[in-house]
């Protein structure tokens, strides 16, 4: 199918054509047209399937069918929530660019920065409004925002803002909405708490599941390097050394270990920066352009950071830390491999984060590859490996007395507490 297929008006096509857009992704060719039609939408589909496109394009369109010149307003017509702050610039610039050749006004707000460019934006009028849950709740308290005539409500990556804490501050912006809207909700997956915000706001929604979070994509060539935690950081340099991998992001568990992974790094003659939560705006977003410029080679991230981070032509995906979430396993990796290229996703498993890669495979339903010919490879008597074998060789024989070695051997593949990010 092509986008001239799904009735959008001439003018966003027009700057579809301008970005290199033909054929809309999965996700675009199921929203697009129920959302035209005035429908609630209800998206579950992980990140890099076009989600941005899906919701802003029949916004867009809808918001200038609806427009009366005459009438001219400044008051906010579409709303989008997001989690964080890349997310947010990502999603304005989209609405930017599918909007080129029409005259609506977008603004994106978040915090960290100075509030008085933003409020002075407001004051000369918008009409859609981008924007994190801390900074629009304090606007609104300022009474410098106005959410009274919304029409169009986005929320856009929920299981992130529930995660991250921020469902209770969008529960409290959506009793500031006007009761008839339209609303679209996106998420990569659906948590119980997700679910019940569903049944709240949205009124007989289409709904739609693109790409299940089980998946994981085709073009994304996966392995595994079994290392020590301490060995981590040199097996990290030594492939790095492969001049093939000409652009990788790293995701570490915690900030202090994204900055100990740049530093390492760049004392060894890699050009690398950090990106997490502690990084002011202004470092977070100059070390996403130096990125996406080609001048950073390795941008090591917090999976919170990450959210909102779209890079084409992403060659490699290096998960330092496994995440002790399956799912997120699968949107780390979903950000190479990107519009049917092929793209490369490595993982470092320690004796502690063995039981998160089984949850993985689990989920996936598919066994990730080892590599063993590596300089830290943990030899293959180590307990990680041997556990997996004697779980499998006596489960069915009943243990008398449990030996220290199993006793140490527990010790080692228990799964850790969650560190918060």
């Amino acid at each position: 199918m092509l986008f001239e297929n799904l009735n959008i008006i001439d003018p966003i096509k027009k700057a579809l054509k301008l970005e290199g857009y033909e054929n809309p992704t999965p996700i675009q060719e199921q929203s697009i047209p129920p959302i035209l039609n005035g429908r609630d939408f209800l998206g579950c589909a992980q990140t890099g399937t076009g989600k941005t496109a899906a919701f802003a394009i029949p916004i867009l369109q809808l918001m200038i069918n609806k427009e009366n010149p005459k009438s001219k307003s400044n008051h906010i017509k579409a709303l989008i929530l997001a989690p964080t702050r890349e997310l947010a610039i990502q999603i304005g610039e989209s609405f930017d660019s599918y909007g080129k050749y029409i005259n609506l006004k977008t603004l994106v707000i978040f915090g960290g920065v100075s509030q008085n460019p933003q409020t002075n934006a407001l004051k000369s009028g918008v009409d859609i409004l981008v924007a994190t849950p801390g900074r629009l709740i304090d606007l609104v308290n300022q009474k410098f925002i106005d959410l009274h005539r919304v029409e169009f409500f986005v929320l856009d990556e929920a299981d992130c803002m529930l995660d991250m804490g921020m469902i209770h501050d969008v529960k409290r912006i959506i009793t500031k909405l006007p009761v008839t809207r339209q609303n679209m909700l996106f998420s990569a997956t659906m948590p119980n708490e997700i679910k019940k915000l569903v049944d709240s706001i949205l009124k007989d929604p289409v709904r739609v599941a693109v790409a299940p979070v089980s998946s994981t994509i085709d073009t994304v060539d996966q392995s595994v390097y079994f290392v020590s935690k301490k060995n981590k950081r040199s097996l990290l340099i030594h492939l790095l050394e492969d001049k093939s991998i000409v652009s990788a992001l790293v995701f570490s568990r915690t900030k202090h270990g994204a900055n100990k992974i740049t530093e390492d790094l760049v004392k060894s003659g890699i050009s690398a920066q950090a990106i997490h939560g502690n990084k002011s705006q202004s470092a977070r977003q100059l070390a996403l352009s130096n990125f996406k410029e080609g001048k950073t080679r390795v941008l090591v991230a917090t999976d919170i950071a990450a959210r909102g981070i779209d890079i084409d032509h992403l060659s490699h995906v290096i998960n330092f830390d496994l995440t002790n979430v399956p799912e997120t396993h699968v949107h780390r990796i979903g950000r190479t491999g990107r519009a049917g290229l092929n793209g490369i996703a490595i993982s470092f498993c320690d004796e502690e984060e063995f039981a998160y890669l089984k949850d993985i495979e689990h989920l996936t339903s598919k066994s990730i590859p080892v590599v063993e010919d590596h300089p830290y490879a943990i030899s293959i008597t180590s307990p990680i490996i041997n556990n997996d074998i004697k779980k499998k060789t006596s489960s069915n024989r009943p243990s008398t007395k449990k030996s220290n070695s199993n006793n140490n051997f527990r010790k080692n593949t228990r799964k850790p507490k969650p560190k918060r990010i």
